[in-house]
């Protein structure tokens, strides 16, 4: 969904998405607008929506919500306080019978299995995508990702006035100074720093510029776990398979 979250910027969008033969959609900033619910019911597409706190997923699900995505702090982009771990539990009781996805700390199998042993339907994914070979991530942040660990993100309101994890730098460091002006609510903070953050991407790439440390994306803690570029079906795979054998694993544990 748009940052702007008006009909008038979000229907637009809608009108694009509805226009090719979609099955899910999702809202990031809030509970699903009844009209969404509307017109997606009306085509037969799912609407799944994403909470950081269990109060949030149960607004969710009363506005009608098909899916809530149960998302932790350690994602990337937009995330509350609540841990992966102790949030998916809480959503997944609060909101009963409607199916819960993961997210948040979440790129392989090992992770996989933990987040169905807590009770979720399945797990929503993201930041292992970004650097993935298909990726249109900047080539730039593409490789700091891959450099960087599990330590290397924080949470910052810089870039969209929310609270949104990414990588790190001396751009983020900036913004938390104690005689640094403070980030502007959404949607205000883009229109300030937009054009900036373009700059910076596109100098990123010359050598001598300071762009290359100031470049930064949305990625989760799991970013650490993430040293290698690699297809998407490979990705798809390697989760999968893991899976099945962290899955194996653990029955072994059950034998008596």
């Amino acid at each position: 969904m748009s940052m702007n979250v008006s009909p008038a910027g979000y229907e637009p969008l809608l009108d694009i998405a509805f226009a090719h033969p979609i099955r899910l959609i999702a809202s990031a900033l809030g509970p699903p607008p009844a009209d969404v619910i509307d017109r997606a019911r009306a085509a037969n597409v799912k609407v799944a929506a994403l909470a950081g706190t269990t109060a949030h997923a149960v607004k969710h699900a009363e506005a009608g919500a098909d899916i809530i995505v149960a998302q932790g702090s350690e994602a990337g982009g937009h995330t509350g306080e609540v841990g992966t771990m102790v949030l998916v539990p809480e959503v997944v009781d609060a909101v009963s019978p409607v199916p819960v996805l993961a997210a948040g700390g979440i790129a392989s199998g090992r992770h996989m299995a933990a987040a169905m042993a807590l009770g979720a339907a399945g797990i929503w994914t993201g930041s292992v995508w970004l650097t993935t070979a298909e990726a249109e991530t900047e080539p730039v942040v593409k490789q700091k990702f891959l450099a960087a660990t599990s330590s290397d993100t924080v949470r910052s309101r810089s870039i969209t006035g929310k609270p949104a994890r990414m990588l790190r730098t001396p751009w983020t460091d900036e913004w938390e100074r104690e005689d640094s002006p403070k980030p502007l609510p959404m949607p205000l903070q883009p229109l300030l720093v937009g054009a900036a953050l373009n700059r910076i991407n596109r100098s990123a790439t010359t050598p001598g510029s300071g762009a290359h440390e100031l470049a930064t994306y949305f990625v989760g803690q799991v970013v650490g776990s993430i040293n290698t570029v690699r297809p998407a079906d490979r990705v798809v795979l390697q989760i999968v398979e893991e899976f099945i054998d962290t899955l194996t694993a653990l029955s072994g544990h059950l034998d008596v």
